[in-house]
């Protein structure tokens, strides 16, 4: 029996639990501050510090500085995975919380364009690009955090869905706290009102912070640490050993973060701003399907370690391409009421099936001494090429086609990269040192 087995047969289930706690409560701070940020560059930003251009190449601007922070993700994958896997999952991820949460509270802070003119826009990307290095960085440690405290378990999909529980949590509280905001009087929201959500992020970091402190380190990494076995260079390594598996893994999430991202941050502008439909409305319906994943994500992760990830993710694909067109179809046929917020509703729900057995699927692909590095680079390359770029690509082919339905094709093509990608990388993580030899 290997040291990582004898330490991880010593796991007690008490801290197992606490780890979870930890991992879900801070990665949904974390995912509050990152996507304030979105709704507010959708619905806020563009006439703050875009207000001379045009509405659509404002709202470009606007999703630019959005895309900032997805640019970012990658080198917070890299700074913090090095130190994942060279000192510790829980250094790392204090570090994240707090890099986060003093860019959200700045963001609060910022002068706009009718205060410092064109500094305002290149302040508000100097901070995007640091929420974007810091969550770059999180989302591997708190998966990592709760999954190695279970890693003999036969659970695993189930308990590493929890810290992606917490990325619904964190749109949920972000597009609830700009709901409320615009209860203010228009003129008061523009001045003040839609900074106090960003202000707000210091009181919950101190939140996560109290808790995330108390977590003790990863049975796996502190068994690598004591047997001298951690990589000096974790970034070079991974990149020599384990390319195939980064690029695989970008691919494999391609369907699933840009479904989430036209979900979550296009609808909103391309609801208000083209098919003019009710704000109010599309939050709400942003707001409830948010909530439903906070059932579905941690029900598709249980799935997985019954029917496989590799099934669950291929069937999530397929229905997200065929319900890219009930989604944008129904948008675009100018339903109102009852039958949209439906549709609105059911969008992450459908999405969790690839989303919810993520977070196992990408840990097993890399061995243990590189793990941190390998899943934060491969997950967040898609920040990149996928997630990043959607609201982008959308907002062109909506200005170029004049149709929502472009927006569909394009998310079916996605679905087609990730169905691919997904058996490639299953078959080969059969061979790679994943959980089942940490």
């Amino acid at each position: 029996m290997s040291v990582q087995e004898q330490a991880i047969g010593r796991e007690a289930r008490p801290q197992l639990v606490r780890a979870v706690v930890a991992s879900a409560v801070g990665t949904a701070i974390e995912w509050y501050d990152f996507f304030l940020y979105g709704v507010a560059a959708a619905l806020v930003f563009p006439g703050l510090f875009f207000p001379s251009s045009t509405e659509f190449v404002g709202q470009l601007q606007a999703f630019g500085t959005f895309f900032a922070g997805f640019l970012a993700r990658p080198a917070g994958a890299a700074i913090f995975g090095h130190l994942g896997d060279r000192i510790g999952r829980k250094a790392s991820l204090v570090a994240t919380l707090l890099l986060m949460g003093l860019a959200t509270v700045a963001i609060g802070l910022l002068p706009t364009h009718a205060q410092i003119g064109p500094w305002g826009a290149v302040a508000l990307i100097v901070l995007r690009t640091l929420q974007g290095i810091g969550v770059g960085g999180e989302w591997g440690g708190s998966v990592l955090i709760a999954l190695e405290w279970a890693a003999k378990d036969k659970r695993r999909g189930f308990v590493a869905s929890w810290p992606q529980f917490g990325v619904p949590v964190g749109l949920l509280l972000a597009n609830g706290a700009l709901f409320l905001a615009q209860r203010l009087p228009e003129a008061d929201f523009l001045a003040w009102g839609w900074r106090v959500p960003f202000l707000l992020s210091g009181l919950l970091i101190a939140v996560g912070l109290w808790i995330r402190v108390g977590v003790e380190e990863t049975p796996v990494f502190a068994a690598l640490r004591d047997s001298g076995e951690t990589s000096r260079q974790p970034v070079l390594e991974v990149l020599r050993l384990h390319s195939p598996e980064i690029v695989l893994t970008a691919l494999v999430r391609t369907s699933q973060m840009t479904a989430f991202y036209l979900f979550t941050t296009f609808v909103l502008s391309y609801g208000t701003k083209v098919l003019h439909l009710p704000k109010d409305l599309l939050l709400s319906g942003v707001m409830l399907s948010a909530t439903l994943s906070m059932a579905t994500i941690p029900l598709s992760g249980w799935l997985s370690d019954t029917l496989g990830r590799r099934f669950l993710t291929i069937l999530g694909a397929s229905l997200l391409a065929i319900y890219g067109f009930i989604y944008f179809g129904t948008l675009g046929a100018g339903i109102t009421g009852a039958l949209l917020l439906l549709v609105l509703a059911l969008a992450n729900p459908v999405h969790d099936l690839q989303f919810g057995p993520q977070a196992a699927l990408i840990a097993e692909a890399f061995p243990p001494r590189l793990r941190y590095t390998g899943c934060s680079m491969g997950f967040q390359l898609a920040s990149v090429t996928a997630g990043g770029p959607a609201p982008l690509v959308a907002t062109w082919l909506v200005e170029k086609t004049g149709s929502g339905l472009s927006v569909a094709w394009y998310l079916a093509g996605c679905a087609i990269v990730s169905i691919v990608a997904v058996q490639v990388l299953a078959r080969r993580s059969r061979s790679a040192m994943g959980l089942a030899q940490a």
